[in-house]
């Protein structure tokens, strides 16, 4: 039974959050809940232990629900966001939307959330140059957008909801709330934390650990974790601010601001009629004074050309911001495994902090699930690290250019910046090479052992038909999966093949789906019609006759073939852990 009231909803995001001058928001608090453990003595093995309720840990939480599979999640506060401090990530990139569909939530997040399309860049007083998103989409097959701006917070509640839901069936995951973790022992086959609440300490023990603490970690030294770590002098204050008369919906960035002694600002709004606004501060700047209320109002009437009352513009949260980046060098040590800020942390360019720690949970909730539930070999479970920390090095290395571009070195640095930008005002080549920050995408992951050839790839959230000619989509596909592997044998299936499959989905683990074309026969017991050919094309498949791929529950390819022959069956155990 879930610690967490089932009317926390209806009390709470009826009627959404508060906002209070000067103090940031006001966000929900939850009860803490006496463990039984205390007052027994009794020391429970748990297979999952989840630490951390934040963006990362709750995601990995409703995914290991929805596959039904049994958890305890402690976190040291008794809210979302950080006690009201802060708004932290903003931005949610089109695989994180998709995520969140499986998931359950996306509707919420599309309806409170914020879309633009036009984004304009400026150096000094000048536009350099403008973009219109909605002309950019005609490319992608996904039918969730390419982002969407929401407050961390609300998506963190979101979360907690999804998992405390009272139409659920039952509650596997089990919040535990005022819960901080003081040590942790490993052993052969299992590990021991101690943790202390409120009501007094005492000990559990976990198969397995997942670190979703944050940039703080005390595991990363009880683990003796090594991190390779930069760390750079580019200081900024985050001010999220909510104006009488709002400007534009439209994304600025100024790389170089007049209003800003030359250096870097970006202006985006959120919801709730809240814009972010970034401010880059000198490098000795110190975090106390350019946080100052009346210092962020001058610096807000500077941009705006005028002076604003008190009335006009109401500062939600300020906050100062230091740049850095670190990732761990394994991100499994024995029975813990690192997850979001935890393992690593990035600057904030591109929005590839919050989205790498959804796509971290994601990754790890379905090889967690199928070795707990015995239907893979635990060797899958260290696929996590060669996946997500390929994924990491590349959003370091990513993030770390966009910062070199928006604070130059003297130099040959700088003299690039100047170059690119004069460049951009009158050549359309050159404004690719203006970094303000690339957007979040999905990483391929090229190392990964759970990958044969064709795979290691994600697919985008595609529409298609069901047999019954409803409209479906890929996500729904995969719930319907329910934590297997997805087979999608394209084209015409003998009744032989059909027959085959059947069998191969009570045998193995895969739900096995034929995906015939529009005017195609469908044979197979369990079909879909690719009536425009947009699984064919998330799925990479390039041959026009027959072929198959297998897809993972987070919809990344495992393989493809064009073949129903042994090249399928090893595939299917290279990708449940066997031989790794």
């Amino acid at each position: 039974m879930l610690e967490t009231p089932k009317n926390y909803a209806a009390a709470v995001f009826s009627n959404g959050y508060e906002f209070s001058q000067g103090t940031g928001y006001q966000l929900p608090e939850y009860p803490f809940v006496e463990p039984p453990e205390i007052a027994s003595g009794e020391v429970k093995r748990h297979a999952i232990v989840i630490v951390g309720g934040g963006i990362t840990g709750l995601t990995l939480a409703c995914a290991l629900a929805q596959y039904g599979v049994k958890a305890l999640l402690l976190d040291e506060d008794n809210t979302v966001g950080v006690k009201g401090a802060s708004s932290r990530g903003i931005c949610y990139a089109q695989k994180t939307l998709e995520i969140f569909k499986r998931l359950g939530i996306y509707e919420r997040i599309a309806k409170k959330g914020v879309q633009w399309s036009v984004g304009r860049t400026f150096a000094g007083s000048d536009e350099v140059y403008s973009f219109d998103l909605r002309q950019q989409q005609t490319h992608s097959l996904s039918l969730q957008p390419p982002f969407i701006n929401i407050q961390q917070f609300y998506i963190e509640g979101f979360l907690v909801e999804q998992l405390c839901r009272p139409d659920a069936k039952d509650h596997p995951v089990s919040l535990r709330w005022n819960h901080r973790i003081t040590a942790i022992e490993q052993h052969a086959d299992h590990a021991t934390l101690s943790i202390t609440t409120p009501a007094g300490s005492y000990t559990l023990q976990a198969d397995h650990v997942i670190d979703c603490t944050g940039a703080h970690s005390p595991f990363r030294r009880w683990c003796e974790a090594s991190v390779t770590a930069k760390k750079g002098d580019d200081r900024w204050c985050i001010a999220d601010v909510r104006f009488k008369t709002p400007p534009p919906v439209e994304r600025h960035t100024w790389v170089e601001a007049p209003f800003n002694q030359g250096r870097a600002v970006w202006q985006h709004l959120m919801a709730d009629g809240v814009w972010r606004i970034d401010y880059q501060m000198p490098p000795d700047a110190n975090p106390e004074e350019v946080s100052r209320e009346d210092v962020v109002r001058a610096r807000l009437n500077a941009q705006f050309g005028r002076e604003l009352e008190h009335d006009e513009c109401e500062i939600v949260w300020v906050g100062p911001y230091a740049y850095r980046s670190e990732c761990l060098d394994r991100l499994r040590h024995g029975r813990v495994f690192f997850a979001g800020d935890a393992a690593h942390v990035v600057s904030p360019f591109g929005a590839r902090g919050g989205n790498s720690g959804v796509q971290d949970a994601d990754n790890l909730a379905w090889k967690l699930a199928a070795v707990v539930q015995g239907r893979a070999a635990p060797a899958l479970l260290e696929s996590y690290h060669h996946e997500r920390h390929e994924a990491a090095q590349h959003n370091v290395l990513v993030t770390n250019r966009t910062a070199r571009f928006l604070r130059p070195a003297d130099g040959v640095e700088r003299l690039f910046r100047a170059a690119a930008l004069g460049l951009a005002r009158q050549h359309l080549f050159a404004r690719q090479l203006v970094n303000t920050g690339r957007m979040s995408t999905p990483n391929t992951y090229t190392r990964s052992g759970a990958c044969r050839p064709g795979g290691g790839s994600a697919t985008q959230n595609v529409a298609f038909a069901w047999a019954d000619g409803s409209q479906g989509d890929l996500t729904e596909l995969l719930r319907w999966a329910g934590g297997r592997l997805l087979l999608l044998v394209f084209g015409d299936v003998p009744p032989a093949t059909a027959k085959r499959l059947r069998a191969l989905s009570v045998q193995t683990d895969v739900r096995c789906v034929q995906v015939a074309a529009a005017d195609g026969k469908a044979t197979a017991l369990e079909h879909v019609r690719d009536i425009h050919g947009h699984l064919r094309a998330t799925c990479q498949i390039k041959a026009k006759g027959p072929a198959w791929a297998l897809l993972r529950p987070d919809s990344y390819i495992a393989a493809s073939g064009e073949h129903l022959d042994a090249s399928l069956v090893q595939a299917l155990a290279v990708t449940m852990g066997a031989g790794q």
